[in-house]
């Protein structure tokens, strides 16, 4: 049941942006409901997860008043889609009968308070005026992040390049970006599929809607299931409330199903039947779901030659391959990868308020040369690299710190130059990192903790504070964490072990 009462007169309507959803029985609720509508709000009831998805989807409410529990909901379907999203109206938990040990908990997981009714109308009111503030948006890094939305017609990502192997890409997503017809973008990995798939969502009717990715590689097939068509509460162990699924989360919006070339064949087959008919069915459900969504494939693979072994369904393949966009390699683009190097060298001398820095000509000359197994996003990790050791001078093929025994050690840069033990303390570190032994006589107490004597931060160490500032930014959230560093979650996990093995912080 949704129930959705206006002001009494259009002019009063029109005047004010301000709305409410009470999550609640109506009978609960209502006496307060004439001091709000006069008071110029616009109030939504309602006594489901259905009726109120429907309301924020469509009317965007500014405060959320949710009960712990109705049938067939529970407050921390919410709570949890608002962890996901930092746009997510703050929750605000009330009830009749409460306790303290349930205050803690559902604050614990992020609501944004916890009152006791019956409900106070200036109290409510006050918490309606409170400015909201707009979710942050980091810059642009290795680390990804919430990106910002964009309005039709506003472009989105940039997407760097002249080359007419990507100039003929570009031109194609312009083309197909507005219609609803599936896309499936291939390429090496690095390419930038992932972006490729923002810039076509940016560019379509479909820009203030939703953005989803699913990374179909990064879980087990029962889990995924659950992660795309979501469940109802007690259809597996585990199951203690009803989750909506990823395609019910991006309805009017896109759906990317990233590695898709990696899901079960038996989940394939559900996944089509989603694709021709529009509806899903929740895990343990018998309610039939209807989705607005458009999908988004990307690969790594020939799913061609994986048809042919028997890995793929044709079927699935077909319907996925309507307006296919395979990316060009790094090495394919010429001297898109000097364009592309000055443009990540800009980004993070923003990023990290450096001073500006210049290519230098031996690295002009090695970047041309070197083929980038890794493409893109190699490329853009070697110039942050660069960036951070270069330090204001012109970045030099030694700030790619291809080998840590190339990287040079300059005299100002050297604690107590000329000392004895300066060399140790940067051997010592590197052997913290690296999980080996220092030399006999050379261990220090800081490579023993992580701790650098030294300004050069080796691979191993930049990638562990890489990993640490990815999941500070999730909030611990494994999942979240290895979508925006741009590796799975096993080897996020590999990753994790490995640094509590060497005894290094990671927590």
């Amino acid at each position: 049941m949704l129930l959705h009462c206006g002001t009494r007169h259009d002019t009063k309507k029109s005047m004010s942006t301000r709305r409410l959803l009470f999550l609640a029985p109506a009978q609960a609720i209502t006496a307060i409901f004439p001091s709000l509508r006069d008071a110029g709000y616009e109030l939504g009831i309602a006594e489901n997860l259905k009726g109120a998805s429907v309301f924020i989807r469509k009317s965007g409410p500014g405060v959320i008043f949710a009960r712990p529990a109705l049938p067939g909901f529970r407050v921390e379907d919410l709570l949890a889609v608002s962890a996901e999203d930092p746009n997510f109206p703050p929750v605000i938990v009330t009830t009749d009968k409460g306790s303290p040990e349930e205050a803690e908990r559902l604050l614990g997981l992020g609501a944004r308070d916890y009152w006791l009714e019956p409900l106070d109308v200036e109290r409510i009111m006050a918490v309606a005026r409170e400015p909201r503030k707009a979710a942050p948006v980091p810059p642009s890094s290795t680390l990804g992040g919430h990106r910002p939305q964009y309005a039709e017609g506003q472009g989105g990502p940039r997407i760097v390049g002249r080359h007419p192997a990507i100039a003929r890409v570009l031109q194609l997503a312009r083309q197909v970006a507005a219609s609803k017809a599936t896309v499936l973008i291939t390429g090496e990995s690095g390419t930038g599929k992932e972006m490729f798939a923002r810039y076509l969502h940016a560019m379509s009717k479909r820009a203030r809607g939703p953005f989803v990715a699913v990374n179909c590689a990064a879980l087990p097939e029962h889990l995924l299931e659950s992660e795309l068509f979501g469940h109802e509460r007690g259809a597996f162990t585990g199951a203690i409330a009803r989750k909506l699924g990823k395609f019910e989360l991006a309805t009017g919006g896109t759906l990317l199903l990233d590695e898709i070339s990696e899901m079960d064949m038996a989940l394939q087959a559900k996944l089509l039947r989603v694709l021709q008919e529009g509806e899903i069915d929740r895990v343990g459900g018998a309610e039939t779901v209807r989705v607005d969504v458009r999908v988004l494939a990307t690969t790594n693979r020939d799913l061609e030659d994986w048809v042919k072994q028997g890995k793929f369904r044709q079927d699935l393949y077909f319907r996925l391959n309507v307006i296919p966009l395979r990316l060009p390699s790094l090495r394919e683009r010429g001297d898109d990868v000097l364009e592309l190097a000055r443009f990540f060298v800009d980004m993070y001398v923003r990023e990290y308020k450096l001073p500006p820095v210049a290519l230098g000509d031996a690295a002009v000359a090695w970047l041309k040369q070197y083929d980038f197994p890794g493409n893109v996003r190699e490329l853009q990790n070697l110039m942050e690299r660069a960036v951070l050791l270069a330090n204001g001078r012109p970045v030099e093929p030694c700030h790619f710190l291809l080998e840590n025994e190339a990287w040079p050690l300059f005299e100002e840069d050297i604690p107590d130059a000329g000392g004895e033990d300066s060399g140790d303390a940067a051997v010592a570190a590197t052997s913290a990192a690296s999980g080996q032994a220092p030399p006999a006589g050379g261990a220090t107490p800081e490579a023993a903790t992580g701790q650098f004597a030294g300004p050069v931060i080796p691979l191993h160490e930049m990638e562990r504070i890489m990993i640490i500032k990815g999941l500070e930014a999730t909030s611990g959230n494994r999942t979240q964490a290895a979508e925006l560093l741009g590796i799975s979650v096993r080897t996020l996990r590999n990753k994790l072990n490995e640094y509590r093995s060497l005894g290094l912080p990671v927590d």
